[in-house]
Protein backbone atom coordinates (compact mmCIF):
# COMPACT_ATOMS: atom_id res chain seq x y z
CA UNK A 1 0.00 0.00 0.00
CA UNK A 2 1.68 3.18 -1.03
CA UNK A 3 0.70 6.92 0.97
CA UNK A 4 0.45 9.30 -0.99
CA UNK A 5 1.30 12.49 0.56
CA UNK A 6 0.13 14.89 -1.48
CA UNK A 7 2.03 18.45 -2.87
CA UNK A 8 4.92 19.18 -0.74
CA UNK A 9 5.59 22.53 -0.11
CA UNK A 10 9.02 24.28 0.15
CA UNK A 11 9.61 25.31 3.67
CA UNK A 12 10.54 28.98 2.30
CA UNK A 13 6.83 29.31 1.73
CA UNK A 14 6.19 27.93 5.61
CA UNK A 15 8.61 31.09 6.50
CA UNK A 16 6.79 33.61 4.75
CA UNK A 17 3.57 32.53 5.56
CA UNK A 18 4.76 32.53 9.34
CA UNK A 19 6.40 35.90 8.63
CA UNK A 20 3.39 37.13 7.42
CA UNK A 21 1.46 35.70 10.45
CA UNK A 22 4.07 37.85 12.60
CA UNK A 23 3.59 40.74 10.81
CA UNK A 24 -0.21 40.90 10.55
CA UNK A 25 -0.31 40.27 14.47
CA UNK A 26 1.70 42.88 15.23
CA UNK A 27 -0.14 45.53 13.75
CA UNK A 28 -2.87 44.13 15.39
CA UNK A 29 -1.28 45.24 17.99
CA UNK A 30 -0.56 48.57 16.82
CA UNK A 31 -4.01 49.51 16.03
CA UNK A 32 -5.47 48.72 19.30
CA UNK A 33 -3.33 51.50 20.47
CA UNK A 34 -4.82 54.07 18.19
CA UNK A 35 -8.05 55.62 18.32
CA UNK A 36 -9.78 54.90 15.22
CA UNK A 37 -13.59 55.21 16.66
CA UNK A 38 -15.59 52.64 14.75
CA UNK A 39 -13.25 51.40 12.62
CA UNK A 40 -10.82 49.16 15.48
CA UNK A 41 -12.99 46.69 15.40
CA UNK A 42 -13.39 46.11 11.92
CA UNK A 43 -9.53 46.76 10.92
CA UNK A 44 -8.76 43.95 13.65
CA UNK A 45 -11.19 41.50 12.30
CA UNK A 46 -10.21 42.21 9.02
CA UNK A 47 -6.60 40.97 9.68
CA UNK A 48 -8.24 37.85 11.56
CA UNK A 49 -10.08 36.94 8.55
CA UNK A 50 -7.09 37.74 6.49
CA UNK A 51 -4.97 35.67 9.48
CA UNK A 52 -7.25 32.41 9.59
CA UNK A 53 -7.49 32.54 5.64
CA UNK A 54 -3.58 31.99 5.94
CA UNK A 55 -3.66 29.18 8.26
CA UNK A 56 -6.65 27.75 6.34
CA UNK A 57 -4.89 27.56 2.79
CA UNK A 58 -1.11 27.09 3.91
CA UNK A 59 -0.77 25.19 7.26
CA UNK A 60 -3.90 23.07 6.82
CA UNK A 61 -2.91 22.54 3.31
CA UNK A 62 -6.27 23.62 1.92
CA UNK A 63 -4.27 25.66 -1.10
CA UNK A 64 -2.97 21.89 -2.90
CA UNK A 65 -6.31 19.74 -1.54
CA UNK A 66 -8.74 18.75 -4.09
CA UNK A 67 -12.11 20.67 -4.83
CA UNK A 68 -14.32 19.01 -2.39
CA UNK A 69 -11.93 20.03 0.27
CA UNK A 70 -12.58 23.44 -1.20
CA UNK A 71 -16.69 23.50 -0.78
CA UNK A 72 -16.47 22.04 2.91
CA UNK A 73 -13.78 24.85 3.93
CA UNK A 74 -15.81 27.19 2.19
CA UNK A 75 -18.38 26.66 3.40
CA UNK A 76 -17.30 27.27 6.82
CA UNK A 77 -15.31 29.95 6.02
CA UNK A 78 -18.58 31.60 4.54
CA UNK A 79 -20.53 30.87 7.42
CA UNK A 80 -17.82 32.42 9.45
CA UNK A 81 -18.14 35.72 7.53
CA UNK A 82 -22.03 35.60 8.38
CA UNK A 83 -21.45 35.17 12.07
CA UNK A 84 -18.57 38.33 11.91
CA UNK A 85 -21.17 40.23 9.70
CA UNK A 86 -23.87 39.82 12.13
CA UNK A 87 -21.50 40.81 14.91
CA UNK A 88 -20.53 43.73 13.37
CA UNK A 89 -23.99 45.02 12.31
CA UNK A 90 -25.34 44.81 15.92
CA UNK A 91 -21.84 46.54 16.71
CA UNK A 92 -21.84 49.56 14.77
CA UNK A 93 -25.41 50.39 15.18
CA UNK A 94 -25.77 50.85 18.94
CA UNK A 95 -25.88 54.15 19.99
CA UNK A 96 -22.51 55.58 22.06
CA UNK A 97 -24.09 57.00 25.80
CA UNK A 98 -22.22 59.23 27.10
Amino acid sequence: MSADHGHVVPLRVYLIVFATLLALTATTTAVAFVDLGRLNNVIMLAIAVTKATLVILYFMHVRYSDRLTWVVVGGGFAWLLVLIGFTMSDLLTRQILG
